[in-house]
């Protein structure tokens, strides 16, 4: 595991030891924890971004036009 030193501006350090408290974790697990999430929410946007570069709109038509045209199941009705 590596160190790294953070500089926070003093009115976000209190924000963070709050949140931090109120979710029972220490400020180092929750900057850590926040890192993750952000780290995660991109790298599902990178792996979205290069499958839907892979998609093929005129083969989608052609999936699409061999579903059956029925009403839907009454508990699937808005």
């Amino acid at each position: 595991m590596s160190a790294l030193s953070l500089r926070l501006p003093n009115s976000l350090h209190e924000q963070v030891k709050g949140l931090a408290r109120e979710d029972g974790v220490s400020v180092n697990q929750f900057i850590m924890l926040a890192v993750a999430e952000k780290v995660s929410a991109m790298s599902a946007i990178e792996y979205l971004e290069r499958r839907a570069s892979r998609g093929n709109r005129q083969k989608l038509l052609e999936i699409l036009n061999n579903v059956p045209d029925v009403e839907p199941e009454e508990d699937d009705k808005l």
